[in-house]
């Protein structure tokens, strides 16, 4: 029996049926091993005008506990309203304010591009799409999301300033909330501020919210991998924890108890938005489902009791912009953990720590994505010798082994005998071959995580026909190439003595091609670069491992 080639043909198996159970989730199809609603539903712009009217946030208990919590009553005002929709600039993102609510409604990264050169849209809300940052009080008939604000007159752009503010006012009910965004230049960190005044004559004790409405409509770039979109919650104490919109409709969905750290984020492919607190502040969390596919991630922070006269004041920061992970290390703790390599983090970071490095020295993310699988494969080399050096042996052993299957084929117990004998014999082991490539495996698959996740490779060129390494290779030029050097390999191998085992292998060529076809052109440029080396690598040893038999023979 050879154990190596039924290893080797079962990571196969596996690998086409996880890839085809991917395809199947990020085209809205129910997974083989995870069954998940559907968040495919009516478009989220059409519900997001009646969801508004009665989604303020509640003080119950169940959503002070993390659980998702019951909508509240609507407001007195029982229409949303229209306000007046202020445009700011700044050098890296238009934002636009509605007054109605005091919202983030509108939010485009200047520098971040789609193909057709507009900037990338990050909040919006429009017939099929909807996605806010948006805040309020609650603990009483007080200002909140719905409420109509006025914003007082000051710079709309900075126009050679390092900052500017907009300040939005709300009095209901003898109570005077003051919304201030201010925004700087080369950030994408919006600071907040909330004052509260009490003008009435009893004492009031409101909460602040923080949330980030979406629809649970994904945004991908090819059908043939998934990435995650959806909330995200860290602490300290708990760190990061991912929340799907399958969970959050089901009510399955849970969050860290109440703390004084920590912040709330929602999370798409490259992108992401994060509510973060003032420190030292304690604070709850929430999810919910408010709508036909929309849902909301938030905080919650009591201001404490204010008395008549008296004003409280707390700040905040609203990140919006690209997963750039040294970036957003700098903002707060945790929040480069959006940028999700999965459960191989620890292998990730320092092999994108070290892709860094090099574009340093490059100044191109195609060359350093070539320089660290060069990297790599030196590394890796005495493994690699040892797994072709194995390979070797067991391709002399081929034509014995194909007579002793003749010999015994219907004695599969004594056939199998035998082969141990002969692999004794010959000092052969013959998992040789797939131990030192299992081994390499974890590695492999984090860098792939690595340039997948990383927004960096996001409009970034290579050389010639390849301008955008995120996005699939053009002329498809990469795809091919990768065939080749995989049939290459293939016969470099020793043939399987199955003939089933044999197409098979001779197959895997056209089938992964395939599927590159529709993969980032970085991600395909790697393991062109990977096979070529080995290649390279499997030649120069079994010429060396030719060396050494015709010295042998010569000797005897």
């Amino acid at each position: 029996m050879d154990i190596k080639r039924t290893i080797l043909w079962v990571i196969f198996s596996m690998a086409l049926v996880l890839l085809y159970d991917n395809w199947q989730r990020a085209n809205g199809h129910a997974s083989m091993f995870f069954p998940s609603a559907t968040t495919q539903q009516a478009p989220a712009g059409a519900a997001s005008d009646a969801a508004a009217r009665n989604d303020v946030p509640t003080t119950n208990a169940a959503s002070a506990a993390g659980a998702p919590g019951a909508p509240a009553a609507a407001p007195a005002a029982a229409a949303q309203p229209t306000g007046e929709k202020i445009i700011v600039t700044t050098d890296e993102m238009r934002a636009e304010i509605d007054t109605a609510g005091g919202i983030l409604s509108r939010l485009e990264l200047l520098r971040e591009l789609e193909k057709d050169g507009k900037p990338v849209v990050l909040f919006e809300r429009d017939a099929t799409r909807t996605y806010l940052a948006r805040s309020g009080l609650i603990g009483g008939d007080l200002p909140n999301h719905t409420t109509v604000f006025t914003a007082a007159p000051g710079p709309r752009s900075l126009d050679g300033s390092d900052k500017l503010s907009v300040v939005l006012t709300a009095d209901k009910n003898g109570i005077k909330f003051v919304k201030t965004y201010t925004f700087h230049k080369g950030s994408y960190v919006v600071d907040t501020q909330f004052a509260v005044t009490n003008e009435g004559t009893a004492a009031i004790s409101p909460t602040l919210y923080l949330e980030l409405a979406r629809d649970g409509s994904k945004v991908e770039q090819s059908q043939f991998y998934s990435t995650f979109t959806g909330p995200a919650v860290y602490t300290d104490a708990d760190k990061y924890h991912k929340i799907s919109f399958e969970d959050i409709a089901k009510g399955k969905a849970t969050v860290p108890s109440a703390t004084n750290s920590g912040w709330v984020a929602m999370v798409q492919h490259y992108f992401a938005s994060a509510w973060i607190p003032q420190t030292g502040k304690e604070h709850s969390f929430y999810v919910e489902k408010i709508d036909n596919n929309l849902y909301r991630v938030g905080i919650q922070q009591p201001l404490g009791q204010i008395a008549p006269g008296a004003t409280v004041t707390t700040d905040a920061r609203l990140f919006a912009g690209p997963q750039e992970e040294r970036m957003l290390e700098q903002i707060t703790p945790g929040l480069e953990l959006v940028k999700d390599y999965g459960w191989l983090t620890i292998l990730a970071k320092p092999l994108f720590w070290l892709l860094e490095k090099l574009h340093g020295i490059l100044n191109n993310w195609g060359w350093s994505i070539i320089a660290l699988t060069v990297l790599i494969k030196l590394v890796f080399f005495p493994l690699s010798a040892a797994s072709y050096k194995s390979m070797g042996k067991m391709k002399d052993l081929q034509p014995r082994m194909t007579a002793m299957r003749e010999r015994f084929k219907g004695d599969p117990q004594k056939m199998n005998q035998e082969m141990m004998a002969l692999y004794r014999t010959e000092k052969v082991n013959p998992l040789g071959g797939c131990l030192p490539i299992v081994i390499q495996i974890p590695v492999f698959i984090a860098l792939y995580w690595v340039l997948l996740s990383s927004v960096e490779m996001r409009g970034a060129p290579w050389l010639g026909w390849i301008h955008d390494l995120s996005v699939p290779d053009p002329f498809y030029i990469l795809p091919v190439v990768m065939a080749v050097s995989m049939f290459v390999q293939t016969k470099l191998n020793p043939t399987p003595p199955d003939p089933v085992q044999a197409k098979v292998m001779m197959i895997m060529p056209l089938v992964f091609s395939f599927m590159f076809f529709f993969f980032p052109a970085g991600l395909v440029l790697y393991w062109v670069v990977n096979n070529i080396l080995s290649i390279a690598q499997q030649w120069q040893i079994n010429r060396m491992l030719g060396k050494g038999k015709a010295a042998a023979a010569a000797k005897g």
